[in-house]
């Protein structure tokens, strides 16, 4: 059986992709190609590693895929937020996101970006609960081993050049080389002419959902350029893995959202819903769909893995 079919004959046991699936897939599968720069190199690990993620619109971990659609409404819930509109909140988590990175050292490249991530995960059928807490050590210039968690699972990953594709970028100096203007890093998300705002909206989420070293101005940046893609809406009845309340900012029809901090519009995490995945006998089959809430608790720069800021 050919990658391509394989790809088509996940549908078989499932209900049949949205329109936003299928465009996610063959966004992934884009990038794969245009960083790899050799099509007909293509292992097949990766293109179905890179099928998965566009299908699941977001990010593959231990065979867990994100599907789905938001129902936020976007109605106001009395609190100082509610007359904000998404664009407004993204500005405001821009501003909140330049105030705290203001006089922080650039990171050298012998250095690790250490990442602390706590995660819930809530079983639809059931209720049952779990939980993990992730520290990640990455390289900030990706010459060195990174130790990295994904639910629990430790990954030594080897250095950039010597695993599989990864957009956007890990490395500091390639970041450094983004544009922080809005209009431009929208389109530098859209992945030019050929995309649009769902892309950039997805490519948006991978910036928060790998541990990366965030140049100043380009986090911040990441969220003006969301707010210009139209349809944005909010959510203001969230809550993160650590019980925190927040307002959701998610795009229509897809099934993860940023979350920020109802008071200071600081980033919280990310939402999203989902289900884990199998390959049965080259098909994809979805079971176990859950309701993952996923807390950046905390973040820093180190000068060797183990360490904490």
């Amino acid at each position: 059986m050919d990658d391509l079919t394989a790809v088509r004959e996940f549908e078989a046991d499932v209900a049949p992709l949205t329109g936003d699936a299928r465009f996610a897939a063959r966004a992934r599968l884009r990038r794969a190609i245009v960083r790899e720069g050799r099509p007909g190199d293509l292992s097949r690990r990766l293109m179905l590693r890179v099928a998965v993620v566009g299908t699941a619109t977001a990010a593959v971990a231990g065979g867990a895929v994100v599907a789905g659609r938001h129902h936020g409404d976007g109605g106001a819930d009395g609190s100082r937020m509610g007359t904000l509109s998404a664009a407004e909140l993204l500005h405001k988590a821009a501003a909140r996101s330049r105030a705290d990175s203001a006089g922080t050292p650039i990171p050298r490249d012998d250095q690790y970006v250490y990442t602390k991530m706590f995660i819930t995960r809530t079983y639809v059928k059931g209720g049952k609960r779990r939980t993990w807490t992730d520290e990640s050590w990455m390289s900030v210039d990706g010459s060195k081993p990174s130790r990295r968690q994904e639910y629990g699972k430790v990954h030594r990953d080897p250095p950039l050049g010597k695993h599989q594709v990864m957009w956007p970028p890990t490395e500091y100096a390639e970041l450094a080389q983004w544009p922080t203007e809005p209009d431009e890093l929208l389109q530098r998300l859209r992945m030019g002419k050929g995309g649009d705002d769902r892309m950039a909206f997805v490519n948006a989420v991978q910036f928060f959902v790998v541990p990366r070293a965030m140049p100043p101005g380009l986090e911040a940046a990441t969220f003006e350029a969301v707010a210009l893609i139209p349809g944005v809406r909010t959510d203001r009845e969230a809550v993160d893995a650590l019980g925190r309340q927040g307002v959701a900012v998610s795009y229509p029809t897809f099934d993860f959202a940023f979350l920020f901090d109802t008071k200071t519009y600081a980033y919280l995490g990310l939402n999203v819903d989902g289900g884990t995945g199998e390959m049965v006998d080259g098909r994809m089959r979805l079971r176990d769909r859950y309701h993952e809430l996923r807390a950046r608790q905390e973040t820093g720069v180190v000068d060797r893995i183990g360490q904490r800021p």
